[in-house]
């Protein structure tokens, strides 16, 4: 085990105790309003302990756990836990919902796209190889028992890391009433509002294009923010910014994506599942907020 992936820094600052970590390949952040030590730590803990559980439990890096199980079944039929059900059953109305863009099966594209910020496109070729691999409508799913087709792979990416903050969030507020902020790597819950100050402020990343225009900072009372967007992961394509959002049907990024859109919802987990959907609408990206009445922040090239 690295030791440097699985330790805690901690940070005292103006009534406030700051847990520093890293998990899900990002750092992470736990702030709780409060001077007691042994509190922050406690509650520091439990919320790594649950990032670090999930991130366990789910990754498809992993050859120990129930994703392993069910991308490496061959067509067999798996039994899943509560969980991985619950996961599953979310995934199920996502792809509902966004008409099949939403599709926990798409994974498998991230074999041929880097988005390392270079222009190395795959081939259609390869593109067209991979596409009869995806597709959630392809898939046996009747709780608790998955069927799926050998040579397929889920990937909970898209929803693990909202989930993993919500949860997260569950453990904070049975341990204390006191304000805390949980960071995964911009995927954010707030338990509720800190007493010293009227809400919490999160800064949304503005893109590098030198504009004055700087985006406005998330007032957070309590609740969850997600952001999706392509500031770090993206490629440039015949003089264009192509996002790290894929759409399934075609294996291609898609067409007019927003640089970033950040949502503002009851939980990390919904917030995350908006963003996400917002951004596969690509064009139509801001029409699909303004119908779902959440508040929402977006950025275009």
């Amino acid at each position: 085990m690295n030791e440097a992936l699985h330790s805690i820094a901690y940070k005292d600052s103006q009534g406030f105790i700051t847990g520093h970590f890293t998990a899900m390949a990002g750092p992470c952040e736990v702030i709780i309003e409060t001077t007691d030590q042994a509190l922050a730590q406690k509650v520091t803990q439990a919320v790594v302990d649950e990032a670090w559980r999930i991130e366990r439990t789910f990754s498809r890096y992993r050859s120990d756990n129930i994703i392993y199980q069910i991308n490496n079944a061959n067509g067999a039929v798996i039994e899943v836990d509560e969980e991985t059900a619950r996961l599953l059953d979310f995934a199920d109305l996502c792809f509902e919902v966004s008409d099949g863009m939403f599709d926990i099966t798409s994974g498998v594209l991230g074999k041929i796209w880097q988005f390392n910020g270079s222009s190395n496109v795959p081939s259609q070729k390869a593109i067209a190889k991979l596409l009869p691999k995806i597709g959630w409508n392809q898939v046996s799913w009747s709780n608790p028992t998955l069927q799926m087709p050998a040579g397929m792979a889920l990937d909970f990416g898209g929803i693990g890391k909202e989930y993993a903050v919500d949860s997260a969030a569950t453990l904070a507020r049975a341990i204390t009433d006191c304000a805390v902020l949980i960071n995964f790597g911009g995927d954010i819950v707030a338990t509720a509002p800190p007493i010293s100050r009227q809400q919490w402020l999160i800064g949304i990343e503005p893109l590098a294009l030198g504009q004055n225009n700087i985006p406005p900072k998330v007032a957070l009372k309590h609740g969850g923010v997600a952001t999706s967007g392509d500031s770090k992961r993206f490629l440039q394509y015949k003089g264009k910014v192509l996002s790290h959002v894929l759409n399934p049907k075609t294996g291609w990024p898609v067409n007019d994506a927003p640089a970033s859109v950040t949502v503002l919802a009851n939980n990390c987990t919904q917030a995350g599942m908006l963003s996400t959907l917002a951004m596969l609408q690509g064009q139509g990206a801001e029409e699909f907020l303004e119908s779902q009445q959440v508040e929402h922040w977006i950025q275009r090239r």
